[in-house]
């Protein structure tokens, strides 16, 4: 196998508090291959003197560069990343999250095992919350074959840890919107995946994953406060899985419940490109089931 470099690509946003705890797993990596480029994303903390004059001058034994912009949300952040990169393959490590010791022997072992039986996006092992507790669903078995699109269909659930090939990422980016601040990972990944490419995903925890307060899994109000990336999202989904699928009518239901205050549903309707035949009945199939379940406990009550 060619020998390869990672970019391990860390967007981060006033993490000074925490971030150490990934520089210092990348320390004890098996495996020192690989670049270390970290975004800051308008940090109004610490985040840049720990760089400038703790991190940065420390003799690491691998390269670390690091670039601070205006904020503009992690998208953002990502796409100034692919410009900078050095890497073949690019891993984006959230500034909250640690990695195994073994990581990033694990993503060259997988990558080595790539034939050509499909086109490779790259490969993915498992996030978890420790090294015993996997984050979401995978079958019994060693790897998958699979196309983002297709994670549900293999039990796929939950966030992954994918390494994507930078010839393939370099091909796509995230849309920026004037005056928005979120765009949704799946819009790159789903795009890579519409156009034909695999990933192998295996079934290994490489990286240890929290959800503080502070970060954007736990920040309801990020769709509404970027609509036309929301819609963007949206859109892109029903195209991609087109009506009467899960992933479609999850996407209306969202849309709908994000601006339904704010706009008519003939509008939003208008907006996601569906007509109000469609509309309703995906609003069937997602309260269905949830007004069946309360008519249960109801019963069940009595």
């Amino acid at each position: 196998m060619e020998k390869k470099l990672i970019t391990i690509c860390t967007p981060t946003y006033n993490r000074g508090y925490i971030i150490k705890q990934l520089y210092h797993s990348l320390l004890k990596q098996y495996n020192y291959n690989f670049e270390w480029l970290v975004i800051d994303d308008g940090s109004c903390d610490d985040t840049e003197q720990i760089f400038n004059d703790e991190i940065i001058p420390t003799k690491n034994p691998f390269p670390i560069r690091y670039f601070k912009q205006k904020n503009g949300g992690k998208h953002r952040a990502i796409n100034k990343a692919i410009k900078e990169a050095h890497g073949d393959l690019f891993f984006i490590v959230d500034s909250d999250d640690y990695l195994t010791d073994d990581a990033t022997e694990q993503i060259f072992k997988w990558v080595s095992t790539l034939d050509n039986s499909h086109k490779w996006a790259g490969v993915s092992g498992l996030r978890g919350h420790s090294t015993n507790l996997p984050i979401g669903n995978f079958l019994n078995c060693e790897y998958i074959d699979a196309k983002n699109t297709e994670r549900d269909y293999y039990g796929l659930q939950g966030d992954k840890a994918e390494v994507y090939f930078m010839d393939i990422l370099k091909q796509y980016s995230y849309p920026e919107f004037d005056n928005e601040n979120f765009v949704t990972p799946e819009v790159v990944w789903n795009e890579i995946a519409r156009n034909g490419y695999y990933i192998r995903w295996f079934n290994k925890i490489i990286w240890i994953c929290n959800y503080l307060p502070d970060g954007l899994t736990n920040d309801q109000e990020k769709f509404i406060r970027s609509p036309k990336g929301f819609l963007y999202w949206a859109k892109q989904t029903i195209g991609i899985f087109h009506l009467n699928d899960y992933h479609t009518d999850n996407a209306i239901f969202l849309y709908y419940n994000a601006f339904k205050s704010q706009k008519k549903i003939y509008s939003i309707c208008n907006d996601l490109g569906i007509n109000l035949i469609s509309f309703c009945r995906t609003m069937i199939r997602m309260i269905m089931p949830a007004s069946l379940a309360k008519i249960y406990r109801f019963l069940k009550q009595r």
